[in-house]
């Protein structure tokens, strides 16, 4: 197993080899105890709705041109929202930007949706991102004139918050006292949210009759889900296949994402509508100098059945 930490300290992992096992779940394990500690810290940090950087660091406000017709790596998404490339957004922004990918992708293999009004996702098997839902808000610039539901399903939801409804009215505001996305500050309507996410704790193939019955999706979305790894995966998948409902994965490496496609043509009896390809939207993580130390990227791999 690799550290669960791996990528969120400036130091690589001690010997390459994680074998410090969760003590609560038993599901992720550690390098050590400072990666240990790391991870447990980052997991019980606030909710963050503001950037702590500068305006002109941050994608705080509404953008000045268009969205393209095609955004097809970061240097374009930088590009168009006016950001100089050092700035580090990407590294939380990979959850919005990977799900407009995967729609791309979706768009090209059906016009089932063609800019219609709402677009109904389901997102399996958040974690980080459920510290950081602010982010989402950026969906609003990626697809104006669009109001984006979206149904995250998984284990780590926690308990008190199953069932919670999160509107996102604005984008994240950045720590510019002047700027002028604070001036929306108490002049929000909730009716014309264009973001709407809804948590829902356990399993997809546990909660899918009762979350269809308020929301038939557009497309699925399972970000990192390491299908070979998981055997909870296998029922999950046998529903999707039974709904007919298009799906898109994610992975950390390719190796990783090919296990997966074996387990889901295995279960499906078809080849993988869309092929493992490198996912342009990866979240970026800066590599260690030493030869033994890859860099671990979060949604790095991208398939789709």
């Amino acid at each position: 197993m690799e550290c669960a930490a791996k990528g969120l300290a400036a130091e690589p992992c001690a010997g390459g080899v994680a074998d410090r096992r969760c003590g609560s779940c038993g599901a992720v394990a550690y390098c050590s105890r400072a990666h240990q500690a790391l991870n447990s810290l980052y997991s019980t940090l606030p909710i963050a709705a503001e950037w702590n950087l500068q305006s002109s660091l941050c994608p705080c406000t509404e953008p000045e041109n268009p969205v393209p017709a095609v955004l097809a790596s970061w240097e374009d998404y930088y590009q168009w929202r006016s950001l100089p490339l050092h700035s580090p957004v990407a590294v939380l922004l990979h959850w919005p930007l990977t799900l407009y990918h995967c729609l791309q992708l979706y768009r090209l293999q059906t016009s089932k949706y063609d800019g219609q009004d709402t677009l109904r996702i389901h997102y399996l098997g958040p974690e980080k991102e459920l510290l950081q839902l602010a982010t989402f808000g950026e969906l609003r610039a990626l697809f104006p004139g669009v109001q984006i539901h979206i149904e995250l399903v998984g284990p780590e939801v926690p308990k008190s918050r199953d069932g919670e409804v999160v509107n996102i009215p604005r984008y994240a505001r950045c720590s510019d006292e002047s700027c002028c996305c604070k001036s929306s500050i108490g002049s929000e309507d909730s009716s014309c949210t264009a973001v709407r996410l809804k948590l829902w704790k356990g399993f997809y193939h546990e909660r899918c009759s009762d979350i269809m019955k308020d929301s038939n999706p557009h497309l699925i979305v399972a970000p990192n889900a390491g299908v070979a790894a998981y055997p909870s995966w296998m029922p999950t998948i046998e529903i999707i296949r039974q709904t007919g409902i298009p799906a898109i994965f994610t992975d950390f490496c390719e190796e990783a994402a090919y296990l997966a496609s074996c387990c889901i043509s295995s279960i499906t009896g078809q080849p993988l509508k869309i092929p493992i390809q490198v996912n342009p939207f990866r979240q970026p993580v800066a590599a260690d100098n030493s030869a033994l130390y890859l860099p671990c990227y979060s949604n790095c791999f991208i398939f789709g059945m």
